[in-house]
């Protein structure tokens, strides 16, 4: 592995600004590591000769002076954003030979402050799963399995759905990916793979040019090595955007200038709701020893109720799939991607989408209509809408308390690829910790703050007031500073 490619993106600004090396020569390397982790399958579509042309410009701008915030750095593209000419799957066969003739906003903002694409990484299906095996393109291996890259002795998942850009990151294949979070899918997957991961306020990231799940809730986020390159890569992507009717026209604020190192006087709620049943003793001790980190750093711990989270899951799991099933309508064989010959239009569209849609993706485009059908809509989508507004109430009141509110990410570490894929239930349950926060659109952040006695990473959770990121940040610095999590995956040994 090159010294190139175990940089942060903080130290491979510096070393590009003072001319240690060329983007050219900091891409080469990541393009090599990218051909080295295939055995991941954490990339769908590697696209090695753009990135050495975006290097390429890249290094002419610099020559000139004329170098962004994130000039020459390279990262991976969860392949549920759409890219220019750059085959777009949202790893669905549905979507076979998708080429987009526009670009997603937020990699158009990723392009401009110049980043380098190694690439298009994988994802569960339509980003619907948490474990990354739901995907048409196959598996996610989490680098941190144990055994040799070649001959893996239990292969655990990455987490999901942004399972491949976990993987990417943590392997040290890319600096930085971008994910999408609508339940958890940036926050659980950075758990699982030992890095950091900030779903930010919804409306913060325009959702133009990402293909949609839950349109309520989906939310662009990064995911890096280091809570400091998240900040860097977060500025670039926010932004305000009036191609998306649910960008918010704010400002970005600079998020590194954040990362102060003091929270002196800052309140942490710890919600007594989330010390659910059956939660490892290992999760519950790490949770404490962030309480402790914090109370050190001159923080002040207090105990806050959000008294709907139980009905969270239940919740989500009605205003998610029905959202999907109005999404997913619109792929339908006749305009792009997969099409399935019929007798007739009806039976066309009949095959094409009983080919081109996987087992969970059919499963919640069924559950969704039928909770929007006549005779269901009050009785379940209305109800569940109902208490979205109950549990972002129970944050606004928490918040009157509290400046931040400190979780555990998920309820336990990565499982192995196989475990939970027969219960549907317990493999929604993953995502226990993190539902609520999209049901609020709040802010949250994962940062590993640990391992667990299986040697695989363990996560930390932040929940934020609306765009209230900066705190995040100025939080998750210390947290960070305090875990000291050095350990690499051993995927890299």
């Amino acid at each position: 592995m090159s010294a190139l490619t175990r940089m942060t993106m903080a130290e491979a600004l510096k070393g590009l600004a003072a001319r240690e090396f060329t983007a050219v020569e900091l891409t080469e390397a990541h393009v090599r590591a990218v051909e080295a982790a295939r055995p991941l399958n954490a990339f769908i579509t590697e696209t090695p000769d753009k990135a050495l042309e975006m290097a390429r410009a890249s290094d002419a701008r610099r020559a000139r002076g004329e170098a962004g915030p994130m000039d020459g750095l390279p990262i991976a593209v969860k392949d549920l954003f759409c890219t220019r000419d750059v085959l777009t799957t949202a790893a669905s066969h549905i979507l076979d030979g998708f080429h987009p003739q526009y670009e997603s906003s937020v990699t158009t903002n990723l392009w401009r402050d110049g980043a380098v694409m190694l690439g298009k990484v994988n994802l569960d299906e339509f980003a619907m799963g948490s474990a990354n095996i739901t995907s048409y393109y196959g598996d996610v291996v989490n680098p941190w399995s144990p055994g040799d890259a070649g001959a893996w002795e239990r292969r655990l998942v990455p987490g999901g759905s942004s399972g491949g850009s976990a993987a990417a990151v943590a392997a040290r294949c890319a600096l930085g990916a971008t994910g999408t979070d609508t339940g958890g899918s940036i926050r659980q997957p950075a758990a699982f793979a030992g890095i950091v991961g900030i779903k930010p306020t919804y409306g913060r990231c325009s959702r133009w040019g990402i293909v949609a799940f839950a349109s309520s809730l989906d939310q662009a986020g990064p995911m890096t090595r280091t809570v400091r390159d998240s900040a860097i890569m977060l500025r670039s992507m926010a932004g305000f955007d009036p191609k998306d009717s649910t960008s918010v026209d704010m400002p970005v604020p600079d998020f590194e200038a954040a990362l102060t190192g003091d929270v002196r006087g800052l309140r942490v709620g710890i919600p007594r709701e989330y010390r659910v049943d059956g939660m490892p003793a290992e999760i519950e001790a790490m949770w404490q020893r962030g309480v402790e980190w914090l109370k050190a750093a001159g923080a002040e711990p207090v105990e806050i109720s959000l008294p709907h989270t139980k009905y969270a899951l239940p919740a989500y799991y009605i205003v998610a799939p029905a959202e999907a099933s109005s999404n997913l309508a619109r792929y339908d064989g006749v305009r792009y991607g997969l099409r399935v010959e019929g007798g007739n239009l009806k039976e066309m569209y009949e095959n094409t989408r009983g080919a081109g849609f996987g087992k969970e993706v059919r499963r919640r485009i069924l559950i969704g209509t039928y909770v929007l059908s006549a005779g269901y809509y009050d009785a379940y989508y209305l109800k569940a809408q109902k208490v979205r507004t109950r549990i972002k109430q129970d944050f606004d009141a928490a918040f009157t308390r509290c400046d931040v509110i400190l979780t555990p990410t998920a309820p336990s570490g990565a499982f192995a690829i196989g475990e939970k894929m027969d219960d549907p239930i317990q493999m929604y349950l993953n995502d226990v910790f993190t539902v609520p926060v999209n049901l609020a659109g709040l802010p949250g952040m994962s940062l590993p703050a640990g391992l667990g006695a299986d040697g695989l990473p363990l996560g930390l959770q932040l929940i934020g007031r609306p765009f209230d990121e900066e705190t995040l940040f100025r939080v998750g610095g210390v947290l960070e500073e305090a875990a000291q999590f050095t350990a690499t995956p051993p995927f890299m040994a």
